[in-house]
């Protein structure tokens, strides 16, 4: 995590490979170590969200963080639905939402207690961990009417957000994950300073089903059987993600296809295009005259101010205003 990231711009060279550039997933597979992976820098979308509430630095870093593990998650659901990131905790920062509908729409929210925030940044104790304190994080996977919700939950207890989803992969989906997250600010010579954040998560995906057997899996012995050769594959994966320094993750210039070579070339790694990423609320207004058509009478005068009913979304900050008269209250 960066307080800023300095670049300037480096033109391309002749026979470079082209990027998927900013907010873009770009999925990837190492078939020489049974991985496969997702890696993305977010750029002028992050930066939309972020802006559009002026959150204080701290609640902005973590909410980015948020954003970053919801599409690296969200982008590889297969049908139509939401991935829905959300913590509750003890905190100061007690909501982190952070909201991804497929094929490309992420929104996020995030709600704070502004005075215990600046006692603990007075207090020189604005470590994620305290900001987030106690709680749980939850995954949710919606496919729409008519399914079941399926959703995940793991422990939020002076935690990153980083461990919190290792340790979910770890316990719930007992899959050999591993995740790197990166957020700073981008300085630019002449520029406004924008909000940038990266992320790569690889995952040991083997066809042999005898090659799952780790000993950091709930069950697992890490004995090996006699005669099998040990096998380092991913060992080694971990070992090349922790050389991976968190300005790689959100330099522009680096990209996440020139940062998948600079880990992966001896084994032949496999870019494959980019998914697009957009910053796009889902509420509309026929959604929230919806809401307002249950009303009761009485909710409705009390909803009425000014001689209208304003309402306002959460994620995006936009306010829908409603003339009483269009409804007729619910008895």
């Amino acid at each position: 995590m960066l307080e800023a990231l300095h670049v300037t711009e480096r033109p391309s060279k002749l026979g470079e490979f082209g990027h998927a550039g900013d907010d873009h997933v770009v999925p990837f597979a190492v078939d020489a170590l049974d991985v496969r992976g997702r890696a993305v820098q977010l750029g002028p979308m992050l930066d939309a969200i972020l802006s559009r509430h002026a959150y204080p630095e701290p609640v902005a870093r973590l909410l980015a963080e948020a954003c970053v593990l919801a599409v690296l998650l969200g982008t590889s659901l297969k049908f139509e639905g939401k991935f829905i990131l959300q913590t509750r905790t003890d905190g100061p920062v007690d909501m982190l939402v952070a909201d991804f509908s497929t094929p490309h729409a992420l929104r996020g929210y995030a709600r704070f207690d502004a005075d215990r925030l600046e006692a603990l940044l007075a207090a020189g104790e604005g470590d994620q961990q305290t900001l987030l304190g106690n709680g749980v994080l939850a995954l949710t996977i919606d496919q729409g009417e008519h399914t079941q919700r399926y959703q995940g939950i793991v422990q939020l207890d002076g935690v990153s957000l980083e461990e919190a989803a290792r340790s979910y992969f770890r316990q719930s989906e007992q899959i050999p994950t591993e995740l790197k997250l990166s957020v700073a600010k981008l300085v630019t010579p002449g520029s406004a300073e924008q909000w940038r954040a990266g992320g790569m998560l690889a995952q040991f995906l083997p066809e042999a089903p005898e090659r799952m057997r780790l000993p950091d899996l709930p069950g697992g012995d890490g004995d090996t059987a006699a005669g099998v050769p040990v096998d380092n594959a991913w060992q080694e994966v971990q070992a090349l993600l922790a050389t991976v320094e968190p300005t790689e993750l959100i330099d522009p210039t680096v990209g996440a296809e020139r940062l998948l070579y600079r880990l992966f070339h001896e084994h032949g790694v496999r870019a494959f295009d980019g998914v697009r990423v957009a910053d796009q609320c889902s509420c509309s207004r026929q959604k929230i005259k919806a809401i307002l058509d249950g009303f009761t009478a009485e909710e409705i005068r009390d909803s009425t101010e000014d001689g209208k009913i304003s309402v306002a979304c959460e994620f995006c900050s936009t306010t829908y205003d409603f003339d009483p008269a269009e409804f007729s209250p619910a008895k």
